[in-house]
């Protein structure tokens, strides 16, 4: 390629993908905001059975329908928004280790026996989401 071109192509290339890079972040930014809403919903629950069902639907929204932990069962109230938020942020990112976090907090809550136990992990969930910028 001649080298004069070069710069104006890499430029014309950046412009092309911010779109697509504000477009996955949108999404992970919606599935990120209904997995603490259902964080927040396990640790307001009646009982642990609804607690442990909000936290399945974190583990849906963190992984997304091709995710090993998806649990079809027990719904997907991230249908539709992306791959995920996981899949929707970069993979390198600090918003990706906090996401990691979430999931693996999540993981554990499915097995909490008392409502105490599943309003911690709740709790625990949603710190785990706070701050998280899948723009970056």
């Amino acid at each position: 390629m001649n080298k004069r071109i070069l710069p104006f192509a890499l430029a014309a290339l950046m412009l092309l993908a911010t779109p697509l890079i504000s477009f996955a972040a949108g999404k992970a930014n919606q599935e990120i905001a209904t997995d603490t809403t259902h964080a927040q919903m396990a640790a307001a629950a009646a009982d642990t059975a609804t607690a442990v069902m909000h936290f399945h639907h974190v583990i849906n929204c963190l992984v997304g329908v091709k995710g090993k932990q998806f649990d079809a069962n027990a719904g997907n109230p991230c249908k539709d928004m992306g791959n995920g938020a996981l899949n929707d942020v970069k993979k390198t990112s600090q918003e990706h280790a906090k996401l990691m976090r979430a999931l693996a907090l999540a993981e554990q809550a499915l097995h909490a026996d008392t409502l105490k136990a599943t309003r911690q992990y709740a709790a625990d969930i949603t710190e785990a989401l706070k701050g998280t910028d899948p723009g970056m």
